[in-house]
């Protein structure tokens, strides 16, 4: 290889194993296709996946001058990396037919093309398989987390958050140390009531890693069948015992057949989705535990031990620090489950941060509430808003509560507006003018508005950089001011 060569196919290898939702995947991609800031991403990535292409054909064209271990390396990594993109919308098309068919696994049409070009390019049979799997795990990933619509700096933060809980922060190391093994990371997504946890949850949920079955041509499971969720907040405490864990026929007044709960139907490829789990009393807490640390259960009723090989995804709305510090949720349960913490961020930040989120997110309402492309209702729904709301309007019920708004203005074009909290921010900015605040005063009230924005201390103590606990002291302390 030329030094031009090896120092373009580095590049690519960066922007491989780099989260393509960050601003440095961006930047690689940029420079790897010698394109500027003006260029869309299609065109970007267009230029890109025809510069990888010749770059390795030309390479391959010079047999004649053998190439060092490293540089054989190199090449494979631009050889994956085009044979990935060539195949891209390939992959969206069958996990859009997929989601259709739902339990239902059905074939890939174009698998034998891929483990016949991974052939030609030199890679092993069981490589070749796997990398199939694992381009597929690595497209639904990006596909449904993509889904998550907004340009905000915080949704650009969350969607990273995402991708990383699905692969870590280095592809690399998941390739080769846990593809196949993050059951033991567990995660807690925390968020007020409608920020859209639910769907967070699922873009991890649907993205675990599959295996390819080469004989049938299919992947062994339907991703859609792989994600189960409960909502353990609709449940009586007698039951949901039973809705987890299953019981056994007559095990209690009413059994009167075997039921199989979440952890039963999950599979080694899947996940589950604890939602509400703030509400969840210590005694199911405690053998939620036992489950994560030994992953073993037994249904109500049996004796019977039943191994739990899926993931473990719980989110909340409630504070957990607030409920630790009460005894109404278990450090060693907080503990185990939070291998990860993610906050989805609350529609007045959001907004905050972007005003033309609004409009964004009024697109992928409509779409939702008509069933189809919507765009010429998004101007005039976004005037009146705009025209009707008050000023600062904290967006109490996020998505949800704009989802509703946009229904009565179909409908009425009005809504009642309810804000349930006061904006703080002009009177910090007028007390700031007038001098009225010390520094500790001010420190305080500035913790307090981002509290009251956030909804979490974490959230206030990542924008500050203090430790919670300093947050919690500054909030509190304003409250007295």
């Amino acid at each position: 290889m030329e030094s031009t060569e090896r120092e373009f196919f580095r590049t690519i290898r960066e922007a491989i194993f780099s989260n393509p939702f960050g601003e440095r995947r961006i930047a690689l991609d940029r420079m790897a296709a010698g394109m500027t800031k003006g260029a869309s991403v299609e065109e970007l990535l267009a230029r890109l996946v025809e510069k990888v292409g010749g770059m390795v054909a030309g390479v391959e064209s010079r047999p004649s001058q053998p190439l060092s271990s490293e540089e054989v390396e190199l090449l494979n990594y631009g050889k994956l990396f085009h044979t990935f993109h060539l195949f891209c919308d390939d992959y969206d098309a069958h996990i859009q037919e997929q989601v259709k068919k739902g339990d239902e696994c059905i074939p890939i049409t174009f698998g034998r093309d891929i483990l016949s070009r991974l052939d030609e390019q030199g890679f092993g049979a069981e490589d070749s398989k796997r990398y199939l799997a694992l381009f597929f795990q690595m497209r639904r990933a990006f596909y449904f987390i993509r889904m998550i619509a907004g340009e905000s700096k915080c949704v650009m933060d969350l969607r990273r958050a995402l991708w990383n809980n699905v692969f870590t922060g280095d592809i690399l190391l998941y390739d080769r140390y846990l593809q196949g093994r993050m059951e033991d990371f567990s995660t807690m997504i925390l968020g007020e009531t409608g920020t859209g946890k639910g769907m967070a949850a699922g873009a991890i949920g649907r993205s675990g890693f599959i295996p390819y079955n080469a004989r049938k041509n299919r992947f062994t499971e339907s991703f859609a069948k792989a994600f189960i969720s409960i909502n353990l907040s609709q449940y009586p405490d007698q039951l949901i015992e039973s809705e987890l864990f299953g019981h056994k026929k007559g095990a209690f007044t009413g059994a009167v057949e075997a039921h199989l709960g979440v952890f039963s139907r999950c599979s080694p490829c899947g996940a589950i989705f604890l939602d509400e789990i703030g509400d969840v009393e210590v005694p199911i807490q405690i053998k939620l535990l036992q489950v994560l640390q030994a992953r073993f259960f037994s249904p109500v009723g049996s004796h019977r031990r039943e191994k739990f090989q899926g993931r473990v995804i719980a989110a909340t709305n409630k504070d957990l620090n607030k409920l630790r510090e009460e005894g109404a949720f278990r450090d060693d349960f907080y503990y185990r489950l939070c291998s990860d913490l993610i906050e989805i961020p609350p529609l007045r930040t959001r907004i905050g941060q972007n005003p033309e989120e609004l409009r964004v997110l009024l697109g992928v309402v409509l779409q939702r509430i008509v069933g189809g492309h919507a765009g010429e209702l998004v101007d005039p729904i976004h005037e009146q808003i705009v025209l009707q709301q008050p000023e600062n309007y904290g967006w109490p019920g996020n998505i949800r509560e704009l989802e509703q708004c946009v229904r009565r203005m179909l409908l009425s074009k009005k809504y009642d507006w309810k804000q349930t909290g006061v904006d703080n921010s002009n009177e910090l900015v007028r007390a700031v003018n007038e001098g009225r605040y010390t520094a500790s005063q001010l420190l305080s009230r500035y913790c307090r508005l981002l509290y009251e924005q956030n909804g979490t201390y974490e959230g206030v103590a990542r924008i500050m950089d203090l430790d919670r606990r300093t947050v919690k002291k500054y909030v509190q302390s304003a409250e007295e001011l």
